[in-house]
């Protein structure tokens, strides 16, 4: 099936936080919403036809899991990431940030430091702090436009923290990590006892031919000392669906995380969830295909567009995820003036970059996972409203 990535859909009717909200995120609604990871397109039909299928049941009681769900994750991470996984070891959650949360809370106690790698998704912080423990940035170093680890502080760092919460591949800078990286900082880890839990929902989101490594996959040794976090929502824009995976390196730490669930009672999918995870790993490959390469082709515009039109911002583009980070330092605002010039002038709204990293100033974070005429009409504004400065 061919799939229409250009077909504009008004989202502004239909609930969605990223165009209902804009008036409490900007202030207005007079912008283009570039901001929440969410697509603007229609996901695969065999997932559009399994929650028709069960929507035309008209009975939406308490919902099972069959074996046949963890399978098809299973499956999925073999043939796209050559990753065995058992699936005895696997839990259902809410979402990957419900599911860090709780481990943050069950695997770290009040006082307890947790290392982070900034600028990284701002719920790191979130999760961290609202459980009353510390947070500690390792923060990635920038050089002529690539981010990389500072290794030398990561190893000081490691040896005062609980849990290291990794973002692999990284987002909001689109770094799909090499292996040997991701060996290093898993070997500190062990050799410190700190507890890795790496965030891989964006693995299948992976750009310019460029492999996404599971860091669980690296050795049996790693796989023995880490918790992987993996979800069909991102690759297949099924957030509001609510559901993720959690795969654990033994039966004791996956049965402590789901007593935590089980205490409030949260342990089954939605009726609608259950069909669409399954569908979207099943047969959901033929439209990620073309996503991945319409997505692609946003990229190219992006860096194009600014390197022809609008010189002093510079777009980081990246080799995973969908979100483009903005380099707007030559504009020579602070994060305030940057903020409201983006809302007032360019009309488009976008993720603060000091959110990502609260030292940082001068970037924001462009969702490029929309059609090209809506990055036309936004990058547009943007250049005539730098044109006016």
């Amino acid at each position: 099936m061919k799939y229409n990535f250009d077909e504009v859909i008004d989202r502004s009717k239909n609930r969605s936080s990223k165009y209902d909200e804009r008036i409490k995120k900007f202030g207005t609604d007079d912008v283009i919403p570039l901001w929440v990871a969410d697509m603007d397109f229609k996901t695969a039909q065999p997932i559009i036809d399994a929650c028709r299928k069960k929507a035309e049941e008209g009975i939406w009681g308490y919902t099972s899991r069959p074996a046949s769900y963890f399978e098809a994750v299973k499956n999925w991470e073999k043939r796209r990431n050559d990753w065995d996984v058992d699936p005895s070891l696997m839990s259902w959650s809410l979402g990957v940030v419900p599911a860090l949360s709780a481990l943050v809370q069950i695997f770290s106690r009040e006082g307890d430091k947790i290392l982070i790698q900034t600028p990284v998704y701002s719920e790191f912080y979130d999760i961290t702090e609202a459980s009353g423990r510390t947070v500690l940035e390792n923060q990635l170093v920038e050089k002529d436009g690539t981010w990389g680890i500072d290794f030398e502080e990561f190893e000081k760092l490691v040896k005062e923290v609980k849990i290291f919460l990794l973002c692999n591949p990284h987002n909001p800078l689109g770094i799909v990590w090499k292996p040997e990286e991701l060996q290093r900082m898993a070997e500190i880890c062990i050799a410190n006892n700190v507890l890795l839990v790496s965030d891989e929902i964006h693995s299948d989101l992976i750009f310019h031919g460029k492999k996404h490594t599971p860091v669980a996959r690296l050795s049996e040794q790693i796989a023995s000392k880490i918790i992987t976090c993996v979800s069909a929502t991102k690759t297949f824009n099924l957030a509001g669906l609510q559901a993720s995976t959690t795969i654990f390196p033994n039966m004791e730490m996956k049965q402590k995380f789901d007593r935590f669930w089980m205490n409030m009672d949260i342990h089954r999918n939605n009726a609608f969830s259950s069909v669409a995870m399954e569908a979207a790993y099943n047969e959901g490959e033929e439209w990620l295909e073309q996503l991945l390469i319409y997505i692609s082709g946003n990229f190219d515009f992006i860096k194009e567009y600014c390197e022809a039109n609008i010189p002093k911002i510079k777009p980081n583009l990246p080799d995973a995820t969908y979100l483009v980070w903005l380099d707007c330092r030559e504009l020579g605002m602070d994060n305030e003036e940057l903020r409201s010039f983006m809302i007032e002038k360019a009309k488009i709204g976008l993720n603060e970059g000091y959110t990502f990293g609260r030292s940082l100033t001068g970037f924001m974070r462009l969702n490029a996972a929309c059609p090209r005429s809506v990055l036309e009409k936004a990058l547009r504004q943007l250049k005539e409203a730098v044109d006016q400065l």
